[in-house]
């Protein structure tokens, strides 16, 4: 699959390969990921987002992938090539680290094939030995030294170094010791010169001290003498270094041999980890994005929800603002889409992000739609977006679109994703136009598959015209004419031409004599346009509440069917109860019949009769049971019981609360009393007259005795009779 470099840059794939390849953990998989492009080939394409559907599964399970980090063997393998050549310790702990990593990835994911079965399928042809990595371990330490083992003579050659060391330790030790109480040795003692330990001698003795002179101090007070005693055991220690470095380029020649059929082997480990890193990288953006594996569909058909362009999410991401995502279908019934509307409304990020996701899904990245989504492969994906005015081949912006055109039908087919933002402009509006309408319907004959974006009137008629071709609009708020970043399938959308300028504080006499200039039918056309947005806009707002409504009453549904559920579970539990505790006194009144005629006739025959007979009479109407069946009956007698002490509790608390809580005083209507009234105290029943009232007080007569009351504590039994 052949996509052109204009249709990869106005996309901004290499936008997407770069982010990609920050997850990276390898310089290789980063170089592999950067020459990722876009195939057409199923199989293979199926494979490799299988593979990142796997890995990026691994992030939320608990059986993790393991590490697969390694170094570059490129210069290591090119060296193998070459006979009698020496690697390095570091080239073979890498050689021995790389092997352990692939066997420790082909053991883990033939041990959870089930779970990652094309990550297993993927490593299948690669041998699993140890091999390498023990014959390193037997030569290399883990410090990155080469063990004294290694070799018999190795082994000899480094038992004498540790000899002579100890020899010339101990000879040094002597002469330090003999010159230290002659007292030609500075304060110092001694120092190491070269890597050998020598006599700090004071310079006015110098000849008096036997041995090498290896240097003075600055000011030349100190003088650096080997000892003459050590100088033999030195010069047979550097025989002895020189043969240890022999020995450990043999054993390293030695080893480099062995490797050298190895070679196609450790090929194949940078391969298979290189692609691991690829797949870990895009699983890794996978998740970033909200990415994952939508529906892979046999019919030529896309169907994205909720989708997203991933560059776009991302930067509002860490703005933390809002993206809107978006719904696009494209079938056989409906090959081209036509999108109008006005300016920055969405209309080229929804071209970018069909496009996008579509090479993007080809390359083997998983995609930001919903997972009810369905998608097709394409052979061809060709663009034309943005300003292409090309100034080296002093081409103007038609000019550069007419060339991309010729592009366009030289190779749209069945099996071509067209996508072109506003077709046509660039030339005269009705020379244009008719141009553009002429190359749609070229695309359409040729049953190519495509989204364009325009302004004009004709395109939006054809495509209302034609069967497989329909309109679409990017969604406008009516009121404040913003975007509302929706697209709307099925009609065009007006561009407001006027509504934005009257917006933007253009003189309404100036828009007018703007609308006499045109033709009355395209002012009818365009209004008419915005009026059906408009009512589309005022359908969705009621749809929309309807549905928060008819959510909720669902919601409130399910409540009250879980609550009767709950009530039905728990009268029957009291119903069993109830009918176990009837049955109970049902025997308790047996048993104290029983009793009763016990303790009139003191006979035990006739007693142990009866109770045996009780007995056997309520053992006959149980039925065997399991233990697990009574421990299950147990726990539910005990859980009833308990809920029912719980809710007499709760009831007595209640009454107890009822009892206790105060009784609230009588409102106390206000009475305008007059002298003769008839009246008592709210708490008492005597009847008295009122005989003079003064200050809210009154003077109550009981007949035997008055009383002064104040006018709130009394209650009115008889108004006094009016004096005709």
């Amino acid at each position: 699959m052949k996509i052109p470099e204009k249709s990869l840059l106005d996309l901004e794939f290499d936008t997407v390969l770069s982010q990609v390849g920050t997850h990276c953990i390898t310089p290789m998989g980063k170089a592999a990921i950067a020459g990722i492009k876009p195939s057409d080939v199923e199989e293979d394409i199926v494979q490799q987002l299988t593979l990142v559907s796997e890995f990026l599964a691994s992030f939320e399970n608990d059986n993790r992938i393991p590490n697969h980090g390694f170094d570059d063997l490129t210069a290591d393998m090119s060296l193998l090539k070459i006979d009698n050549s020496v690697l390095e310790i570091e080239s073979f702990r890498r050689i021995a680290a790389t092997n352990e990593t692939v066997n420790l990835l082909l053991k883990f994911f033939k041990k959870f094939k089930d779970y990652y079965p094309q990550l297993n399928v993927l490593g299948e042809t690669i041998e699993v030995t140890k091999a390498p990595k023990e014959k390193v371990d037997a030569v290399i330490d883990r410090f990155g030294e080469i063990r004294n083992n290694a070799s018999e003579e190795l082994y000899r050659i480094r038992k004498q170094i540790n000899s002579v060391r100890s020899k010339i330790g101990q000879s040094f030790q002597r002469a330090l010791g003999h010159y230290t109480s002659a007292d030609y040795l500075d304060d110092i003692r001694e120092t190491v010169v070269d890597n050998k330990r020598v006599l700090a001698v004071k310079a006015m003795y110098r000849r008096k001290v036997k041995g090498a002179i290896m240097g003075s101090s600055k000011t030349g007070s100190i003088v650096y003498i080997e000892p003459e005693t050590t100088l033999q055991y030195s010069r047979e220690l550097n025989n002895l270094n020189f043969e240890e470095y022999e020995e450990v380029q043999k054993i390293l020649r030695e080893l480099t041999a062995f490797f050298q059929p190895y070679r196609p082997l450790l090929a194949q480990y940078q391969e298979y980890l290189t692609q691991i890193d690829s797949i870990y990288a895009r699983a890794v953006y996978a998740k970033s994005i909200n990415g994952l594996l939508p529906v892979l569909s046999k019919d030529r058909e896309m169907e994205l929800i909720d989708a997203y362009h991933p560059l776009l999410y991302l930067n509002h991401k860490e703005e933390n603002k809002p993206t809107y995502p978006q719904d696009i279908v494209l079938h056989q019934e409906h090959r081209i889409i036509v999108i109008s509307g006005p300016n920055a409304g969405g209309k080229s990020i929804t071209l970018k992000t069909v496009g996008l996701l579509q090479l993007m899904l080809q390359s083997g990245m998983l995609i930001p739609v919903h997972e009810h989504s369905r998608v097709c492969f394409f052979g061809q994906i060709i663009t034309d977006i943005g300003d292409n005015q090309s100034i080296e081949n002093h081409l103007s912006t038609y000019s550069y679109r007419l060339k991309n055109m010729k592009y366009f039908l030289r190779k749209c087919n069945q099996k071509t994703l067209f996508l072109i933002d506003e077709f046509g402009t660039g030339s005269d509006p009705e020379l244009g136009g008719a141009l553009a309408e002429a190359f749609l319907e070229e695309f359409y004959n040729r049953e190519a598959y495509g989204i364009i974006t325009t302004h004009y009137s004709n395109l939006k008629v054809l495509a209302n015209e034609l069967p497989h071709m329909t309109n679409a609009n990017m969604q406008f708020d009516n009121r404040t004419l913003e975007p509302v970043f929706k697209l709307i399938m099925g009609e065009a959308g007006s561009s407001f031409t006027f509504e934005v300028a009257q917006k933007n504080g253009i003189p309404y006499s100036l828009i007018n004599r703007a609308k006499k200039k045109i033709e009355r039918g395209k002012v009818r056309f365009d209004a008419t346009i915005a009026k059906l947005q408009k009512e589309r806009k005022q359908m969705m707002d009621t749809g929309a509440s309807l549905k928060a409504k008819e959510s909720k009453a669902e919601k409130e549904g399910e409540k009250l069917e879980q609550l009767n559920q709950k009530m039905k579970a728990k009268l029957s539990s009291y119903q069993e109860l109830y009918d176990h505790h009837q049955r109970m006194i049902v025997i308790g009144n047996r048993f104290n019949d029983i009793a009763d005629r016990y303790f009139d006739n003191g006979k035990k025959r006739p007693l142990i009769a009866d109770l045996l007979r009780l007995v056997e009479t309520e053992n006959a109407k149980r039925k065997k049971k399991s233990a697990a069946e009574k421990r299950k009956e147990r726990e539910a007698k005990k859980k009833a019981e308990a809920e029912t002490q719980q809710a007499i509790v709760e009831i007595r608390k209640e009454k107890k609360k009822k009892k206790a809580a105060p009784k609230p005083e009588p409102v106390k209507p206000k009475i305008d009393f007059k002298v003769g009234d008839q009246v008592r105290l709210f708490d008492g029943k005597s009847v008295g007259t009122i005989d003079a009232i003064e200050k809210r007080k009154a003077v109550v007569n009981y007949g035997v005795f008055t009383t002064q009351v104040n006018l709130e504590a009394l209650d009115l039994v008889q108004a006094a009779k009016k004096s005709k």
